[in-house]
C-alpha cells in the first residue's frame, strides 16, 4: 500500500476547499424566500415581455438575473383565489376559496385548516411575514397572523386608497391599514412607499436568520395611484393606458428599492425572488376600462381566457438558479408552494396538492412541464366559469370574455380552443372535436368531485 504526503500549503487548499464547500451547502439548505405578488398586471406588462411603451428596469434586470416563463397561469383570475392557491399549493376551490373573500371586518376567508408557506416554513426555521395585501379572511384566525406570519403590516379588503388607506369603493368609514392584528392610522403616508420601508426593515431585521417575506404589492391595481415622477413621465399618453402605465412604472421602481435591500446586506446570493402577477389587468369601471395588455390573448381579470389567467412570472437566485433564460413549459403559481419547499428542503404536509415542483423546470429549459393538464374553478361547481388545459387544447365552461370592458359579445358556454394554432381563442372548435371535448370535460368532472368530497370532509366553521 502506498502512502501519500500531502505538503501543508495541500493541506491547507483541501481544508480551505472543505470550508468553503460547508459554506455554500449550509446556504443553500435554508435560503431566504421572497415572494413578490403584483396585482391586476396585464400578460404582457414589462418590458422583457414584449411591452415597448413601458418602463420597468428593475423587474427586467431581475429576469435578466433569473429565469423568466412564458406559460406560468394563475391559479385564478380573481385576487383572492389566486392567493390561495399560491400560498397553500393547492386549487383555489380546494382551498376553500373560489371566489373572493369580502372585505368586511369580522368576515372569515381562507379556513384556518389549510396550510400555508408560511406555515411550512415556520416548520424549517423560517421567521416570517407579510407585507402588502391580504384579502383572504378579516378575522383573528384568518387574517395572516392567525396564518403562519410571524409579522404583518397592511390591508386586509381588496383594495385601500393608498394615502387615506380606505377601502376604494364601498363606504362609509372603512378604515383598513394593520400591524400583527391592530389597527393602525398613518393618514396622508403613500401605502407602496410604506410597504417598502416595512420590507427593507424585515429584511434588515432577520438578516442573520432565514427569513420568508410575502411582500403582496397592491398595485397597478385601482386606485391607479402612480407617483408624481411616472404621472408626468406618461403624461402625454391616452387614458387609460396612462394611469396605468404609471401605476405599473411605479410598482417597478418599488420592487428595485426592496431588492436593493439585498445586495446591500450581500443576501442577493442566498435569497429566492419570485415576482408575479396575481392574474390578467382589469377592464372594470375602476379602472378607467382597462389600460392594461394581453397582447394576442382574449380576455381580461375576471375570465379564464388566456388574457385573465396568462401572467408574467420570473424567479431568481443568483449562482443557484440559471441566469438570462425563458422557459416555455405550462405552470401554475400552485407551484411555487412545492418549488419553494424543494428549494428549503421542507417536507411536504400530508394533503392533496395540485401544484408540481418546478425545480427540474427552472434548472433546464429541456425538461418537461410536471403537468399533464392544468385545471381551473371560478366560483361555485355548477354555475361558475372552469376551465381545462391539456397540450394544446383548452376547454372552457359557462365561459365569460372580460377583455372587452363594455358590452362584451355573449360567449358559448362549451368553448374549445386549440392553442398552438389558435393562441387568441377566437375560435370556437367544441363541434369539430368532440372526443377532445368529452376528454377534457370527464377531467373536469373528475376535480370538481374530488374537490366537492374534500370539502365535504372539512370541519363546518363555528
Amino acid at each position: 500500500m502506498r502512502l501519500f504526503i500531502l505538503s501543508p500549503f495541500a493541506v491547507a487548499c483541501c481544508l480551505a476547499s472543505i470550508l468553503c464547500d460547508s459554506r455554500v451547502t449550509t446556504a443553500a439548505e435554508k435560503p431566504n424566500v421572497i415572494v413578490i405578488y403584483s396585482d391586476d398586471q396585464g400578460s404582457l406588462d414589462l418590458n422583457c415581455y414584449g411591452s415597448d411603451d413601458l418602463l420597468t428596469p428593475n423587474l427586467d434586470r431581475l429576469a435578466a438575473r433569473g429565469v423568466r416563463f412564458t406559460q406560468m397561469y394563475s391559479p385564478s383570475a380573481i385576487c383572492s383565489a389566486s392567493r390561495a392557491g399560491l400560498l397553500t399549493g393547492r386549487f383555489p376551490a380546494r382551498a376553500g376559496v373560489p371566489a373572493n373573500v369580502s372585505s368586511s371586518k369580522g368576515v372569515s376567508g381562507m379556513p384556518s385548516d389549510e396550510v400555508t408557506l408560511a406555515e411550512l416554513l415556520k416548520s424549517r426555521g423560517y421567521t416570517t411575514g407579510h407585507v402588502g395585501k391580504w384579502h383572504l379572511g378579516y378575522t383573528p384566525e384568518t387574517m395572516p397572523n392567525g396564518q403562519g406570519f410571524d409579522f404583518s403590516f397592511g390591508h386586509m379588503g381588496g383594495c385601500i386608497d393608498n394615502y387615506s388607506h380606505f377601502f376604494y369603493w364601498a363606504g362609509p368609514n372603512r378604515h383598513d391599514l394593520w400591524r400583527n392584528g391592530t389597527e393602525i392610522h398613518r393618514d396622508g403616508e403613500f401605502f407602496l412607499d410604506m410597504m417598502v420601508e416595512e420590507g427593507q426593515q424585515f429584511i434588515t431585521r432577520n438578516r442573520d436568520q432565514p427569513f420568508f417575506l410575502y411582500w403582496a404589492i397592491n398595485a397597478p391595481h385601482y386606485p391607479m395611484q402612480g407617483t408624481a415622477k411616472w404621472r408626468e413621465h406618461y403624461k402625454d399618453y391616452p387614458s387609460p393606458r396612462r394611469q396605468y402605465a404609471a401605476f405599473t412604472s411605479t410598482v417597478d421602481e418599488k420592487v428595485g428599492e426592496l431588492i436593493e435591500t439585498l445586495d446591500r446586506l450581500e443576501l442577493r446570493d442566498n435569497t429566492l425572488v419570485i415576482f408575479q402577477s396575481d392574474h390578467g389587468h382589469s377592464t372594470e369601471e375602476r379602472a378607467f376600462w382597462g389600460g392594461g395588455n394581453a397582447g394576442p390573448y382574449r380576455g381580461a381579470k375576471g375570465c379564464l381566457f388566456e388574457g385573465g389567467i396568462r401572467i408574467p412570472s420570473i424567479v431568481s437566485m443568483p449562482g443557484t438558479i440559471p441566469e438570462g433564460q425563458v422557459r416555455n413549459q405550462m405552470a401554475i403559481g400552485c407551484d411555487w408552494f412545492p418549488t419553494i419547499a424543494s428549494y428549503c428542503d421542507a417536507e411536504m404536509p400530508k394533503r392533496t396538492y395540485d401544484g408540481k415542483s418546478l425545480t427540474g423546470v427552472i434548472a433546464s429549459g429541456e425538461a418537461k412541464s410536471p403537468h399533464d393538464h392544468l385545471f381551473w374553478l371560478l366560483g361555485n361547481s355548477k354555475n361558475g366559469q372552469w376551465a381545462v388545459r391539456q397540450g394544446p387544447w383548452k376547454l372552457l365552461g359557462n365561459a365569460r370574455d372580460r377583455g372587452v370592458p363594455k358590452n362584451a359579445p355573449s360567449v358559448d358556454k362549451i368553448f374549445l380552443a386549440n392553442l398552438e394554432t389558435n393562441p387568441g381563442e377566437e375560435q370556437n372548435l367544441m363541434s369539430q372535436n368532440p372526443e377532445v371535448v368529452s376528454k377534457l370535460q370527464a377531467i373536469r368532472d373528475r376535480h370538481v368531485a374530488d374537490i366537492e368530497r374534500e370539502n365535504g370532509m372539512r370541519p363546518k366553521a363555528k
